[in-house]
Parts: structure tokens; sequence; C-alpha cells
């Protein structure tokens, strides 16, 4: 019997590199029973399934997305998901325009739609904004850890990219809000039987607006209101402003603009506007008739001013301008376009800049392309503090030291679109004073929020199965690696204070003799795992789904250099799996360099360690050898390709991607040459082993002499098969070697 492995076609980084590696997968399967499958869910080809009406036949890709979500209901799903793009409006804006030049007729996405055609419109594009992929296919919740070889390599081999916290002391803090912010208005409670619900507004003269309706709640399932108070975020946005130019720091933000589509842009917008009011006061008539938005940085703002004559455009870049002259420097995306942190809201997200901050020494980078102590705003106090926690950590105690650190894996809370990330949907902005309720059937209300105008109100849900589903593997985690599970749970706040309860409910169902098992909140949680890592000493982090985000990316950092090697295991609530390629996102910064010098520094280790557990689910569900096999030799090549150093250099004429893949096949067809369980597969791979090393000096100098020149794949969110295929594949030999196998 076939058994499919289902690899998604995504976008940037992961897909590129994907032209070069799944050949070799493909190949490497044949004749065991593995047929590997694509499915297209990048961001362009989430929007032509969903624009199919004015396509032609040629040009009509399915619904993939959709697709996978039912197959993740099939016991036998096994899914090796890669990073996609999380589409911010202006990435949208982009993709479109690409797309549209390429022939397809998408309609532009309406960015302040006035007629009911242009607000439908806006809603089959939310489809595909933000985390509009993880949602659908993580159902299930997530085991994430480096793989024993991954970690023992880094500790043997350190990444060079630690800088030492300064022993005269440094400037960096965290700035959170104090009061109305989201952790302080949460509310919450646990149904005590199924229901349906809705939100409306009802405004100061009584008036009520539905928000949303038919909302289904499951008997157990949790359910939060809260808001963020835009006028007590503006005051803290001004404060801070004036702390960073008496402190002479620089000024950062840290949100999540992609995965957070609703609130976090607003939230970056509020800052924008206070950190360029008086100019952007100055000219608000003008701005309002160009359709300037300050939602989507500073960026969209100066593109929008090309619509104006050259007198009036240079008049507001003047005054625009001016603002740096009396306000605090800004930490620099790209010091050498001059692209501040507030030009785009996309560029700095805070799962990836904060662990920056603290590997930096509590820099970020200044306009003199200098590393520069900072501020760094994360107005929510719900995750600012473990952030707080860490750099006050890192300023007493030093920089940590990646030979020594202990691991910190993490088990979280994700299926059915728990927590925050479900929200986007339950998001709303104050339309004027008055309150935001969750009413039930019978017309009681169940939970609701005083709200000013442009307050940000958001609900929340969690459901019990995946809670009970979570307790389980977090137990189930910590008896296998015999390691303490912390849960990072604050009884303070309204949402934790019920998962709290169900924690305690649950956790008797499991034998938990001699395990290490608390619940603590996070500010605790994060002081009791520093203190292990920095002996030395492994810690599982059981979070919520942000949490999972943060602290998947913050210790690999530290830990790895990066967090795309860490290995994601979804057990799925039906019994398949998906299998996550790394939490490092799509790097458009690699891409960049491709299109620049032919040379791309992804590596593909999570992919390759993501394909391990893939080939022995299999193994265990079907009794498949030759799967097994498949599994037992590609770790053994990872391990090679570690101790041999073959990853990706970030140099151009040096090995990159399509080298270290390369070494990867070899090492694993070497592995599966050496073995002696299985004689036909011994016997078919020495001759792919003994071909691939007589021709090694050829095959690596065809995949080095290409670079150092521009590379054209002909589109960038939707690049030519062939165009990338041919780039990525430039040696014949290897090739010839891999295709007729």
């Amino acid at each position: 019997m076939e058994t499919k492995i289902i690899w998604t076609k995504i976008d940037e980084a992961p897909t590129l590199a994907s032209y070069c590696l799944l050949p070799v997968v493909k190949s490497f399967a044949k004749g065991t029973g593995i047929k590997i499958e694509t499915k297209d869910i990048s961001l362009a080809g989430r929007i032509i399934a969903n624009f199919p009406d004015n396509l032609t036949e040629d040009q009509k890709i399915p619904d993939y997305l959709t697709e996978l979500g039912k197959i993740t209901q099939d016991p036998g799903a096994n899914i090796i998901k890669l990073p996609n793009i999380s589409a911010s409006i202006p990435q949208l804006h982009a993709a479109i325009k690409e797309l549209q030049e390429k022939g397809y007729k998408i309609p532009d996405y309406p960015d302040e739609p006035k007629t009911d055609e242009e607000k439908a419109l806006k809603e089959r594009f939310a489809k595909v904004l933000g985390s509009a992929v993880n949602p659908v296919l993580r159902e299930g919740n997530s085991d994430r850890r480096a793989a024993a070889s991954v970690k023992k390599f880094a500790q043997k081999h350190p990444h060079k990219m630690m800088k030492p916290w300064p022993e005269s002391g440094s400037k960096c803090r965290v700035a959170h809000m104090e009061q109305k912010d989201f952790y302080g208005t949460e509310t919450s409670l646990t149904m005590d039987k199924a229901d349906t619900v809705k939100i409306e507004y009802v405004d100061k003269n009584g008036n009520t607006t539905v928000l949303k309706e038919n909302l289904k709640l499951l008997n157990g399932e949790v359910i939060d209101s809260t808001i963020m108070n835009v006028k007590e975020l503006r005051k803290f946005y001004a404060e801070q402003i004036e702390e960073a130019k008496k402190d002479g720091v620089l000024l950062s933000l840290h949100l999540k603009a992609t995965m957070m589509k609703i609130s976090d842009p607003i939230m970056f917008g509020h800052a924008v506007s206070v950190y360029y009011k008086d100019a952007l006061e100055k000219h608000s008539d003008t701005l309002k008739q160009i359709g300037a938005n300050v939602n989507y940085g500073l960026m969209d703002i100066l593109e929008k001013l090309k619509k104006l004559p050259d007198e009036k455009r240079k008049e507001i870049e003047a005054d625009i301008n001016k603002v740096y002259e009396y306000q605090p420097e800004l930490a620099m995306v790209d010091s050498r376009i001059g692209k501040t942190n507030l030009h785009v809201p996309n560029d700095i997200i805070v799962d990836a800049s904060m662990p920056n901050v603290v590997r930096d020494g509590g820099k970020m980078w200044n306009k003199k392309d200098e590393l520069q102590d900072c501020i760094a705003m994360i107005p929510d106090r719900c995750y600012a503090t473990i952030y707080e926690t860490i750099i006050e950590d890192a300023k007493a105690k030093g920089q940590f030291d990646p030979t020594t650190m202990g691991a910190v894996s993490n088990v979280g809370l994700m299926a059915k679109k728990a927590e925050e990330y479900g929200s986007h949907d339950k998001t709303f902005e104050a339309k004027g004073n008055g309150i935001i309720r969750v009413v039930n059937s019978a017309g009681k209300t169940l939970l609701e929020q005083k709200v000013e105008t442009g307050d940000i109100f958001r609900v929340c849900q969690a459901k019990d199965e995946p809670i009970r589903d979570w307790v389980k593997l977090a137990v189930s985690r910590a008896k296998d690696s015999s390691t303490p599970a912390i849960f990072w749970l604050d009884e303070s706040r309204g949402h934790d204070a019920e998962i709290i309860k169900k924690v305690n409910q649950y956790l008797p169902e499991h034998d938990t003799t001699g395990l290490e098992i608390k619940i603590m909140k996070p500010v605790n949680a994060m002081k009791y795992t520093l203190e292990r890592t920095r002996k030395g000493l492994n810690t599982i982090s059981v979070t919520g789904n942000v949490l999972r985000d943060y602290l998947t990316d913050l210790f690999p950092i530290l830990e790895l250099g990066t967090s795309a090697r860490m290995l994601s295991i979804v057990p799925l609530l039906k019994g398949g799996g998906l299998f996550e390629t790394g939490a490092g996102g799509s790097a458009p910064k690699h891409v960049q360099q491709l299109l620049k010098e032919n040379h791309l520094r992804w590596d593909s280790l999570g992919e390759y360690c993501a394909l391990v557990p893939s080939f022995e689910m299999i193994a265990d569900k079907t009794g498949n050898a030759k799967a097994k096999l498949l599994a037992e030799t590609l770790d053994i090549a990872i391990g090679k390709y570690l101790e041999n150093g073959r990853m990706p250099s970030r140099k151009a004429n040096e090995i990159d991607n399509r080298g270290s893949s390369f070494y990867l096949t070899m090492y694993w067809a070497q592995a599966l040459a050496e073995q002696d369980k299985d004689a036909e597969m011994k016997s078919r791979f020495t001759k792919i082993y003994e071909a691939l090393k007589a021709a090694e000096e050829t095959i690596v100098s065809d995949l080095i002499s290409v670079q150092g020149k521009p590379a054209d794949l002909e589109g960038y969110y939707l690049p030519d098969d062939k165009k990338a295929s041919a780039i990525m594949r430039p040696s014949s030999t290897f090739n010839k070697i891999i295709d007729e196998m």
C-alpha cells in the first residue's frame, strides 16, 4: 500500500530550497511505497485559489489550504509544513501587483472599502492575510525541540553571533504599559454548556450593532474578552519617546503584525502617528485625500506622497524629515536606505527581534550601522514581562554561553485556533464610546468591556479537547525526557486563571510519579528556566499559543544561532502528523541575496530533521521497514552533515543551500550503502553513493561557479518554476545521478 507524504509549497527562501531538495527526497523514496506529493499554499497560490472568477483554466489552481485542512482530520495524514509568509497588507499589495503583471486578473485590495462590493472583496482577501495557514493546519498541539544531534553540535561548535553585555552597564530595557492594556482588562469564563453567541457594540445612546453572530462555543470551552485602550497606548508611546530622548538610546517597537493581523497593525499605526505627530497632523487633510494609512507604516505614507505634485510632496517629506531632528533616534531595519523600525509593520517581529536584542548585548542597529542600546517597546504586559525578565537577567549575569546552555524545549497549546492567534475574526476597533459585549442565545451578557473610540476589542477561545491533549503531551514529554515541565500561566490574568483550573483537573488523569511538573507565572517561569539553562540543565516550557511562538524563537536563537534548526512535531488530534520545518520564518533577506548574487544561505536543516519523524510515523503506522531505514539513515546523514560543517555560508562564492543539500544527499546515500538491513537498498545506494563521491569535486564546482552574479526568478511571490528549478539545480552531473535513480 502506497503512503503519502505531503510537502507544502510555500514562499521565499524555503520554497527555493525545495527546488533543490525535493527531487532528492522523491528519488530516495522510489520503490519504498512512499509517494511525495506537493500542495501549493504559498501567498500567491492562496490568492489565486480564492479569486478564480476571471482567471483562465490554465491559471486556476485548487484551494489546497482547505484541502489540507480536511486531510488533517485523516488518521494517516503526514504533512511536511515549511515556513510560509504571514502576509501583511503591504505584502498582499505587492503579491497582487505581481500577479496582475503576469496576466492574472486579480482585483485590487480595497484598503478602505466604501461599497458593499468592496466590503465583500475585503472579506475574501481576509482569508489570505496574516497567519491564514497555521490555524487551518495546526489541528494538534506543538512539540518543539532541538534534535539531540543538533543541540550537541551547537555546544561543540557554538555560533559566533553572541555579543557581550557591557560590564559597565546597559541602558537597554523593555518598556510596557502599566494599565488598560490587554493584560489588565481581560475577563474570561469557561462555558458550562454548548451555545451560540454573538458580539455586539452598544453605543452611549443604547443603539446596538452586531459585530459578529453565530459564534459557536462548545461545552468546556474557555472564552475571553479584552481591550487595548488607545488613549493609554498613545500616552505610553509619548512617554517612551521622551525617555529614549533623555537616555540617548534607540527607540524600538516590537509587535507581531503578521500573526496578529488586526490588532497589531492598529497599535503600530498609533506609534507612527505619535512619533511623527507634528508632520502628520500638519498635513492630515492631504494625507487623507491620498489614502495614506499609518497602520501600514511610514513607507505607505511615503509611497502615497508620489501621487502629489512634486512641490507638495517635497514639502511633506521635508516636514517628516524635520521630526528626526528632535525625536529620539529609531532602531533601523536597513540603515543603508534609511529604513526605520516604523517604516513597515512586518519588518520587526517581536519573536525574532527580541532574541536578537538579547544576543546583541541589549543593542539594535542605528542609522550609522552601529549597534546601540535601545528601549524595546512591547505595549501589552501579557508577554512583555518575559522579555523584561531575560533582559534584566543578562544585564546582571552577562551573556549566555551556547557551549554550556541547557536546552529549552516547548509543548504549546495551539490546536483549534487556540487563544490570540485565532482571534482575528473577533477583533474590532470601537466606533465610539459605549460597550462591546458577548451575548448568549438567551440574551444574557457573558462578557463585556467598556470602550472608547478607537479602542481595540478582541475575543479569544480555547477549546477543551486541545487543552486536555496539551496536558497529556506535556506529561508525556516530561516522562520521555526526564525533564521538568513548567506551565507558564499567570493566575492574575483572566484567561490563564481558567486554564489553570483545567490543568489541575487533567493532570490527575496521568501517572506523574517522579516527574517535576509546576505551574508558574511567566516571569517566575522565565527566572526558573534561565537559572537552569545557565547551569546546563534542560527544561520544558509548557505554554499557550503565543508564548509557544515566542519561546521557540528566543531560546533556539540563543542556543543554536537560529530557530530554523528546531524540530517541530504536531501530533494531530485525529492521529496523523504535521511536521514543521523550523520556526525561522521565510527569510526574505535570503531571497534578496539570491537575486543579487545567486547565493542562497537558507539552511534546510529544519527540513532534513522534519523528514526523520515523518518517515518514522509511516514505519510505526504501516510497518514499512524501508521507511524506518530511510529515517535511521537520514538521521546518521544529518549528524555527518553537522560534524563536517556543511551548512550554507553567508557569503557568495562559497557553499550555499545547494551545496549543503548535495552533501546531505551524499551522506544519506552513504548511510544507506553501509547498512545491512535491506540488501536491495544497500545495492542500489552503493552505486548512488559511489557516483556522488566520484563526482563530488565537479558537483561542488558547478554549484559554486554560478554564484557572484544576479539571478532572475521571473517573480518573487510567483517565481517561474522552470527558471527557479534551473537556478537551484545548476549541476547537470548531480541532476543526472538523482533523476536517473
